[in-house]
């Protein structure tokens, strides 16, 4: 009796895992970069707790948006809010599968030990951008929200001329706290995350006053997807209580 029922248990077992292995899905996934730092942490859990496997294209919010908008395929779109609204708006993403699952402040970053800058107003964050030898923000040609904003707050202030010389991008889907490291430059702008997620680089504040600014991230699921249905639990994954901890130690704040 014994060896037929751990027989029986073997044959359980057995099925089960044919029944896991039939429903595990290949999801495509769309995301921006700025997210790169959880995500790389989140996918394994994901991927080793629901069967699925994640393929993932990296690149900014503006650049994945437009290619979706141009005809491209995915499951799952890991973007900037306004992006998924936009696509919703355009039919590319179904409505019902917006999810917002976090947000992050815009912040100044220097090479850990060296002297932190005066930002704590708009004007006090305007005489230290001047003083400093070199700055680093992502390219606004790019389309990124953090370097496209920025940009605007320096023409804002009146320096763009006065920071031509001096302004130094990462290369397309690199962070800004690189320059610092590599001595490019000594004073970096990029969401808080994207800061803390490159080794030897300290955060100094958020933007000062009226300049300050969060960037909200969404998700959903596209339109046409192949892999709906485990599109959208990869996209609830994000807002559950393992995920958001994950969020929170790297820096984001919940939405």
């Amino acid at each position: 009796m014994a060896r037929v029922t751990v027989r029986l248990a073997a044959f359980v077992a057995f099925i089960a895992m044919q029944v896991t292995l039939a429903s595990a899905a290949e999801i495509k996934v769309f995301s921006t970069v700025g997210l790169k730092s959880v995500l790389d942490e989140l996918i394994p859990k994901f991927e080793k707790s629901s069967g699925h496997k994640l393929d993932v294209t990296w690149s900014t919010a503006a650049l994945l948006t437009k290619r979706v908008q141009s005809g491209e395929q995915a499951d799952a779109l890991i973007l900037i809010k306004s992006n998924v609204d936009a696509l919703i708006k355009d039919g590319k993403v179904a409505p019902d599968t917006e999810t917002v699952f976090g947000q992050a402040v815009f912040a100044i970053g220097v090479k850990t030990g060296a002297p932190k800058p005066d930002i704590s107003t708009p004007d006090a964050l305007k005489q230290s951008l001047l003083a400093a030898k070199g700055i680093s923000y992502s390219d606004p040609a790019t389309g990124g929200a953090s370097g496209v904003y920025i940009a605007k707050q320096i023409e804002r202030m009146g320096i763009s001329d006065q920071m031509k010389g001096k302004t130094k991008h990462p290369p397309s889907g690199g962070f800004s706290g690189t320059l610092l490291i590599s001595g490019d430059a000594d004073i970096a702008i990029n969401s808080k995350p994207e800061l803390l997620s490159v080794p030897g680089v300290d955060v100094v504040g958020p933007l000062p006053g009226d300049m300050a600014f969060t960037v909200v991230y969404a998700a959903g699921v596209q339109s046409s997807a192949g892999q709906a249905d485990a599109a959208k639990a990869f996209i609830n994954y994000l807002k559950s209580p393992e995920a958001q901890a994950v969020f929170k130690a790297k820096g984001y704040d919940p939405a």
